[in-house]
């Protein structure tokens, strides 16, 4: 049973991760098609998942990580993370199981993030990263609203070669439009 409601958006609910959403985020992360598009190349361990749980969801915790649900149970993750509160920006992030994909939950969740982001953090501009290859996950933020800002060369390396990484932006005045 996921956390309290944190968010709402049309599709999905944002609840706040708890220790017993462990084992699906460490899944998750572990699904080959979905690592294929993050960042990380190892395999995460359970006790490294619940530290990370513990570590993003503590009091000295500088972002929000949320699970995304749906009627079924939970379906992914979204969250802001490198928030800088002087300068008012944030990067945000996100992963959903394969099964998942192509319903508009991303889209759903990030966009309900981003009310909360400009809204009540007051932040100014939030940041995201994408695999150059990972077409839905350019679609989410295209979608979204973002703007792509630049392209990071030969930025990660996995599975043996580099990749490039998209940067994307979003202005609190062009979400507010």
């Amino acid at each position: 049973m996921p956390g309290p409601v944190f968010l709402r958006g049309e599709q999905v609910t944002l609840h706040t991760v708890e220790d017993h959403d462990v084992t699906f985020l460490q899944r998750l992360r572990n699904d080959p098609q979905v690592r294929r598009g993050l960042a990380v190349s190892k395999p995460t361990t359970e006790q490294a998942q619940r530290e990370w749980v513990e570590s993003a969801t503590g009091t000295d915790a500088d972002g929000v990580h949320l699970l995304v649900c749906i009627e079924e149970g939970p379906v992914g993750t979204v969250g802001l993370g490198s928030l800088a509160a002087q300068s008012r920006h944030a990067e945000v992030g996100y992963f959903f199981a394969p099964d998942a994909w192509g319903n508009g939950y991303a889209t759903d969740a990030v966009e309900a993030l981003l009310g909360y982001a400009f809204s009540e953090r007051n932040l100014n501009r939030v940041h995201a990263k994408a695999v150059a290859g990972n077409e839905r996950s350019r679609c989410v933020l295209d979608t979204a609203g973002f703007e792509q800002e630049g392209v990071l060369r030969d930025h990660w390396y996995r599975d043996g070669r580099y990749e490039d990484v998209v940067v994307y932006g979003l202005l609190a005045a062009e979400w507010e439009r």
